[in-house]
Order: C-alpha cells, then sequence, then structure tokens
C-alpha cells in the first residue's frame, strides 16, 4: 500500500500526477490519500501529525510524505523505515517523529535521480517512483546515513502547540494525551480550556480538551468551531496545567 501525506490540498493536478508516477513504478499497488492537507510549508508540525496517524495503516505501507517548503534547494531526499514502515520525502523534519516514537529505525539518503527531473516537483519526480520500487520490493535507491543526524531528531517527543486544525475547527496538538493528567487545564490563546472525555460531556458551544482517537491533546468545543473560538492555528503555543485547590 502506498499513502500520500502532503500539504496540497485535493485539487488537481499535483496528487495525481504523482500518484501516476508512483504506478509506473509498481503498477498493482493501492494508494491511498492519508493526508492531503497538512499544515502547509510546517514540516515539522507536521511530522507529529503523520508520527500518530501512520499507525493505522499495516506494516509495510510506503508513504510519500510532501510538505516540502525547501524543494529544489540542497536539502537531502531521504527514506526512511521506522515502526515497520517505509517513509519517502525531504529531510526537513517531517519524519523525526514517527522515528522517535517507533524507538529508532533507519534511513537511506536518495541518490536515484530520473532522467528528467523539475526543480520544483520532486513529489512527481524523485519521491514518488522511489516510493513505488520500495513497494514493489526493490531495495532503498540510495546511501544509508545516520538517522540520528536527520533534522528534527533533537526535537522533544511532545510539541505543545497546534499542528493540524480539522474541518470541523478542531486544534489537534502535538501533546501526547497519556502525558496529561485526566483532570489537567489547557491554557491556550488567553483561554483556560477543561477537560471532557466526549462531546455531549460539554455544554452545548462550550469549548473542551480532549484525548482524541489518535491519542493526542485535541482542542474542540461542543458543535462549534474551535479555531474560531479561541482564536487558534498551527503553532499556536498551549500550556499544560493542573487545577489549583477549588477549581
Amino acid at each position: 500500500m502506498i499513502l500520500t501525506f502532503t500539504d496540497f490540498g485535493s485539487a488537481p493536478p499535483y496528487l495525481a500526477q504523482m500518484k501516476a508516477a508512483a504506478l509506473a513504478e509498481c503498477g498493482d499497488a493501492r494508494i491511498l490519500d492519508m493526508v492531503t492537507d497538512a499544515p502547509a510549508f510546517r514540516p515539522r508540525p507536521a511530522g507529529y501529525l503523520l508520527a500518530h496517524y501512520i499507525r493505522d495503516f499495516p506494516e509495510g505501507s510506503v508513504v510519500i510524505g510532501v510538505v516540502d517548503p525547501g524543494v529544489g534547494t540542497d536539502r537531502r531526499a531521504v527514506i526512511v523505515h521506522a515502526g515497520g514502515r517505509w517513509f519517502v520525502g525531504p529531510d526537513n523534519g517531517l519524519f523525526a517523529p514517527a522515528l522517535r516514537l517507533a524507538g529508532g529505525g533507519a534511513a537511506w539518503r536518495v541518490d536515484w535521480r530520473p532522467v528528467r527531473v523539475s526543480a520544483s516537483f520532486h513529489g512527481r519526480d524523485v519521491f514518488a517512483p522511489v516510493a513505488g520500487r520500495i513497494a514493489r520490493g526493490l531495495p532503498p535507491a540510495g546511501h544509508p546515513v545516520d538517522p540520528d543526524g536527520l533534522v528534527g531528531m533533537a526535537d522533544p517527543d511532545d510539541r505543545d502547540a497546534v499542528i493540524y486544525v480539522d474541518g470541523y475547527g478542531n486544534a489537534i496538538t502535538g501533546r501526547r494525551a497519556d502525558t496529561v493528567a485526566a483532570d489537567a487545564r489547557i491554557h491556550v490563546a488567553g483561554h483556560t480550556v477543561h477537560p471532557a472525555r466526549t462531546f455531549g460531556e460539554a455544554p452545548l458551544g462550550a469549548a473542551m480538551w480532549y484525548r482524541n482517537a489518535n491519542d493526542l491533546v485535541e482542542l474542540a468545543v461542543n458543535q462549534g468551531r474551535a479555531d474560531a473560538a479561541l482564536g487558534v492555528g498551527i503553532d499556536t503555543p498551549i500550556a499544560v496545567a493542573r487545577p489549583r485547590a477549588g477549581d
């Protein structure tokens, strides 16, 4: 299975071109769009989202990861193997959280280049064909590199900030819910947000934080938009606090 994780949006033609390039190398592959609206131009927050959402996909899956504002520069193209899954894309922090969450893995610098490669669309010209070759069972097209030397490997395991806003306006953070007490308060953009287990436990229109289905702290408003109500967006910081006596 090949998965796309991009900041392209769902409009053609970029996704279709990238998929076609992957299928040219592995014609019987199944291709699914995992995320098409990753935080635009922000590979580091996007990486936290990728690391937690990849767990729903089977081992052996190959991710074409394209959040790549440095395309055409001297940033490396890499292949990463972590948690039994493959990742192909830029070395800009996008894959570091997945490596850390998996407890390590392996990495290669992509040396292969096609006869024709544009300076602005390595997703189609480099990453997708390499992903197709891996899906076909071929070895990584490059030389091994130290995975600990990839961009972002020194970042913390939790990112105390919003990393994604979904279509409902819910704001997903990079904070693992396992590290937050069930009765904690989340301070964000001048607001104090109280916990709830489900949307129905919060009053209509009230803000809440909860453990989302992928084990991250998420900010929401019951039948409303947290991004608008709280004034938050990608990279808005959060702070976690235990309630004081009497709260």
